[in-house]
């Protein structure tokens, strides 16, 4: 019962159904494409997970359509990240968030083209949209292992020099921020795996993934996303409790 509760109220927001519906989508992709290539007599219960897996990701395309004034309003509160004290981390997430504004109206136009709302050509609108996406999502790795270094650097630094000064509540904090940093380099590695898979053929490893490889890869982001968006609500019912 109580996975049930928490199930319904990560569904009652936006971002818990779209994590939900990405985490499906890529493990009926996983599942399907593994059932086709090692199971023949299973190959028509794959190609319907298959199927299943594109129109869940059709439904987060067109979900996504209605992003671009959140994004917007995000990217207008943070502005050049003056509050930042990291002069590097405040370029990276501008840059980042520059990336992300533009994404959105990118895939739009492509989804258009596709539906054939506009007559222009779609490829090199999911190419120039899979293109930005690739680019933030370096930069959030670079993010990540930059942060996740400093604080590993600056956790040593306090426990082994003033442990006595150290608050347990504080080391912990630091650890788990670090761990989450950790978290999501490795989520936006796995998404880069598949980014540049969805780059035109000749370009790195684009186009080469099976299936099973790209629902592989889009679970653990997944999943790594939906453990620490569970993560970060439990911390802060304790906290509010506290």
């Amino acid at each position: 019962m109580a996975l049930l509760n928490s199930l319904a109220s990560s569904l009652e927001s936006y971002r818990g159904r779209d994590r939900l519906i990405r985490t499906l989508g890529y493990c009926c992709q996983l599942v399907g494409g593994v059932l086709v290539e090692q199971c023949p007599s299973r190959s028509d219960v794959g190609r319907r997970l298959l199927v299943v897996s594109a129109q869940l990701s059709h439904c987060r395309t067109v979900l996504r359509l209605f992003d671009d004034p959140a994004m917007f309003v995000y990217t207008k509160q943070y502005g050049l990240g003056t509050e930042e004290e990291d002069i590097f981390i405040r370029w990276l997430s501008v840059l980042s968030n520059m990336a992300d504004q533009l994404y959105y109206p990118c895939e739009h136009v492509a989804w258009a083209a596709d539906a054939k709302v506009l007559q222009v050509d779609s490829a090199r609108w999911w190419t120039l949209s899979t293109a930005l996406w690739i680019l933030s999502l370096l930069l959030g790795v670079v993010r990540s292992l930059w942060t996740a270094l400093k604080l590993r650097q600056k956790l040593w630094s306090l426990t082994g020099t003033f442990t006595s000064q150290l608050p347990r509540s504080k080391r912990r904090a630091m650890e788990a921020r670090m761990w989450s940093e950790v978290l999501t380099l490795l989520s936006n590695l796995a998404d880069l795996a598949n980014a540049v898979h969805w780059l035109p053929r000749g370009v790195l490893w684009a186009g080469r993934f099976p299936p099973w490889l790209v629902g592989l890869m889009g679970t653990i982001s997944s999943l790594l996303s939906m453990y620490q968006a569970a993560r970060a609500g439990g911390t802060a019912e304790a906290d509010s409790s506290g």
